[in-house]
């Protein structure tokens, strides 16, 4: 494209140099758009056309591209560039000019009328934004106006094709009220005006929809025009007829889509609910969809079954209060309930054979909550209704959340079976909801389904239908206290009688008995039924997450009364760990369900575990350290220091977490001496100080050997007192070879258990006027190339403030005998940050340097 002078602009055309946008060099630049097969061609392109339609000169090309004589391409960025000018700068024209503007714009709908409808419609979104920038003013009836010039006998264009431009104008006018960049109090206004002015609007719209001689075309049209207008929060009143005439049009497969679009978006306007008399005369045209609905389901037409399940959860889901609360049409929304029951037991699997049941769940939180919302009076005559339809939809929806056959399950793809396996969860949900109505009689319902169905020689055996119950009862089990149910004991004594030969069915099982594991510290005698189940399932890798989580349950909830189960437990656990069976996020689960194990048992007991359980892992990391690091070698350390790292999470022996919870179980005194925990890290100490020797320069290897101390503090708290001196003096060294964040992060967690302790502070001190000695110099060759280390060492000076400031009034009392020195290093932090970050200053001007060499 040439560059000619600079031309001063139209206001708002921006300052960029006024290019030379002719009409040749537009339709050059389109060209070079579509058919230059260079990429950067068409970037240029691209950017340069942008700029055109932007420009002061898009008033005079505009119209001169929409010539009969251009191909369709060049008419719509024509018709774009005018939308473009009209919507974002009407400021730029004068009044005088606005009736012109509208005159063009109308005779290039008209010629458009039966040319290009891509371009029709954009010349209707022009139009559309003029309007609403003169409504209601400059343009008190706009609309009114659109629908008498259409309408003129005199016009070249046949009736049809008037007819379809002005449809294609009415629906994209609110369309672009919606997306409009109108000020506040203008949109405020405008909405008012074209709320009188559907006035205009439904009377040619029921016309044409109900006039059997209009043809298909038209019709679809028109819904899809009042599905735009209904938008605009149209009062229902005001849709009756036109709502009718659409329920009347879901006959007709061509206007089906449109028409069932139509409906809902009418149903749901939020102002809705305020026509009670209009919504209860939409009950019996929604009930009468219920032939339709069958025949569609049993045709397998799932795209009709879909769209009569939208519109009858669009009344039931958006109404259900105001239905409810008119008391003598009870039946009438009853028959509707049972409806949208209908469609939540869909036949079929979700998402294969069905796609429908998923829109109805919302729906039956909505009714409950609305149920149980009213007085006591009114609700206890709901529930009398409703239990037995909650019982039912339980019914249904553990019918829905069945397994298919193991052979047509195999044909699923993996993107089916995730999307059903979210769709469990959505049931499992609801059942869990559904629990607050019914309670323990729902309990009582699905175990003596289970119990029939485990001792019944009658019916064939189902694993499938075993499975769903099971997976009711953890539904209900995961997030309800179910300790004082009666109906669990007689679970806990089904459960070994189940024929697991399958993998879901095993999963669950293995889920159910975790739900169950606060019930069974609560009846230990329970523990020998489904112990032994869980631990034969840790042997099978494709039972990996379930058996390992429900194992971590156990431990921790039932801890106090396993040690008669101990070793094995940790035997088993240990030859799966050694055959490698499970994947490292498992293997850290497993290693801190030990560690719950571990911490009931006596303290010999405990060394006697933790040698035989992590001997084999520290001869294997001798073994690695001796080695040259590789990436191999890398990925086997990070492993074995995580398991460490997971066993000392929950190994305490001391029960601070059961204080912490103000739990009442039954502890076991504390004991005397060394912490085990701590004996174990000081006998590998020195092991990993030579791992870290070779491996200093390796973030992930250093984070994972900070984990286990990390932990370790955070687990042990002051029992982890030993190990302060020689962590100290090691993390100083580490810090100051190569700086890393994880040092800082575990030098913050030392700092925050132990700095009120007199004889642990001054290893401390030292330790922090080090790395902050060590960040200061770092920084000075610019903090921006180590943003993680900022981040930890703001925090690391965060937390001292925090402590300092927790102490400050014991160290103010002259009758204290607290004597360490915490508000010098406070101020040694303050002093710190001041030097970090001047006054008035920030971390812009620290940056710019090369990071420091190492």
């Amino acid at each position: 494209m040439e560059r000619r002078e600079e031309q001063p602009g139209a206001a708002g055309a921006g300052a960029a140099p006024a290019l030379d946008f002719t009409v040749e060099n537009v339709e050059k630049a389109l060209h070079q758009l579509y058919y230059d097969p260079n990429i950067e061609n068409k970037n240029l392109a691209q950017k340069w056309l942008m700029q055109a339609q932007v420009s002061p000169q898009a008033w005079h090309f505009s119209w001169q591209l929409l010539q009969p004589n251009k191909v369709p391409e060049i008419q719509y960025f024509g018709a774009s560039a005018l939308h473009i000018k009209i919507s974002r700068y009407w400021s730029d024209i004068p009044t005088d000019q606005y009736e012109s503007l509208k005159a063009q714009l109308f005779t290039q709908l008209t010629r458009f009328a039966s040319g290009s409808k891509i371009v029709l419609t954009r010349l209707c979104v022009a139009l559309a934004s003029l309007a609403l920038s003169m409504m209601p003013d400059a343009w008190p009836c706009a609309v009114a106006d659109m629908v008498r010039l259409f309408q003129a006998e005199d016009s070249p264009v046949d009736g049809q094709g008037r007819c379809l431009a002005l449809l294609e104008l009415l629906t994209v006018l609110p369309e672009e009220f919606q997306t409009s960049r109108l000020p506040q109090y203008r949109k405020s206004l405008v909405r008012a005006s074209l709320a009188v002015e559907c006035g205009a609007v439904f009377p040619l719209l029921e016309q044409l929809l109900q006039q059997p001689s209009s043809p298909s075309c038209v019709r679809q049209k028109v819904l899809k025009c009042f599905s735009s207008w209904v938008q605009l929060e149209v009062p229902l009143q005001d849709c009756e007829a036109l709502i009718q005439a659409a329920f009347a049009a879901l006959q007709d497969s061509e206007l089906f889509d449109s028409s069932v679009e139509a409906i809902v978006n009418a149903i749901s306007q939020p102002d809705a609910q305020r026509y009670v008399n209009t919504l209860l005369k939409l009950i019996p045209l929604v009930l009468g969809l219920q032939d339709q609905l069958r025949q569609a389901v049993q045709n397998g037409d799932m795209e009709t079954s879909h769209g009569i399940c939208r519109i009858a959860v669009a009344l039931g889901e958006n109404h259900s209060r105001a239905l409810l609360d008119q008391v003598e049409h009870w039946q009438s929304f009853l028959a509707l309930v049972n409806m949208i029951m209908f469609c939540t037991g869909i036949p079929g699997h979700f998402p294969v054979n069905e796609t429908t049941s998923s829109l109805t769940l919302t729906f039956w939180y909505t009714l409950q909550d609305d149920i149980l919302s009213f007085e006591a009076e009114k609700q206890a005559v709901y529930q009398q209704v409703y239990r037995p339809v909650y019982f039912q939809l339980v019914d249904v929806l553990l019918h829905k959340a069945q397994f298919p056959s193991d052979e047509e399950y195999g044909f699923w793809s993996s993107d089916e079976k995730e999307q059903f396996r979210i769709y469990r969860v959505d049931i499992s949900d609801t059942l869990m909801y559904v629990y607050e109505m019914l309670g323990a009689e729902l309990l009582s319902n699905l175990y003596d389904k289970l119990g029939r169905l485990l001792t019944s020689s009658e019916e064939p055996y189902s694993w499938q239908h075993t499975e769903a119950l099971l997976y009711g009862f953890q539904s209900i089990a995961e997030t309800i206290d179910v300790n004082y149910s009666d109906v669990v004991p007689g679970l806990i004594g089904l459960i070994p009688r189940i024929s697991i030969s399958n993998v879901q069915l095993a999963d669950t099982v293995m889920f159910t008995i975790g739900a169950l594991s606060e019930w069974l510290a609560d009846h230990p005698v329970m523990i020998n039924s489904v112990l032994p189940l869980v631990l034969h399932a840790l042997g099978n890798p494709e039972l990996s997450i379930s058996s390992v989580s429900t194992l971590k349950k156990i431990c921790r909830e039932c801890k106090y009364d396993l040690p008669p189960y101990a070793a094995n437990i940790v035997a088993v656990s240990q030859d799966v760990l050694m055959k490698q069976i499970h994947k490292t996020s498992q293997c850290m689960w497993l290693m801190q369900a030990l560690g719950f194990l571990l911490s009931a048992l006596q303290v010999e007991e405990i060394l006697k575990n933790l040698h035989s359980l992590i001997s084999p892992y520290i001869q294997q990391l001798e073994k690695l350290a001796e080695e040259i690091p590789n990436p191999s070698n890398k990925l086997a350390i990070v492993h074995i220091l995580g398991l460490l790292s997971n066993l000392f999470t929950t190994l305490d022996v001391s029960h601070h977490e059961d204080d912490h919870e103000g739990s009442e179980l039954r502890k076991l005194p504390v004991p005397q001496g060394p912490n085990p925990v701590v004996v174990v890290l000081q006998q590998v100490f020195q092991l990993i100080q030579k791992v870290l020797s070779k491996w200093l320069n390796d973030a992930q290897v250093v984070e994972a050997v900070c984990a286990i101390f990390e932990k370790s503090v955070k687990t042990l708290l002051d029992d982890f007192a030993p190990m302060v001196p020689q962590l100290c003096e090691m993390l100083g060294r580490m810090y100051s070879t190569i700086p890393q964040a994880s040092a800082l992060d575990l030098t913050r967690q030392l700092v925050h258990i132990f700095a009120h302790e007199p004889a642990h502070f001054p290893p401390i001190e030292a330790l922090f006027l080090l790395v902050t000695s060590v960040t200061l110099t770092l920084f000075q060759q610019g903090p921006r190339d180590h943003p993680d280390i900022v981040d930890s060492f703001m925090q690391l000076l965060a937390q001292l403030n925090r402590v300092s400031s927790s102490v400050s009034v014991e160290v103010d009392n002259p009758t204290s005998s607290f004597s360490a020195p915490l508000p010098q290093l406070a101020q040694s932090s303050t002093e710190t940050r001041e030097r970090l970050i001047p006054k008035g200053g920030s971390w812009a001007g620290l940056g710019g340097g090369e990071g420091r060499g190492w």
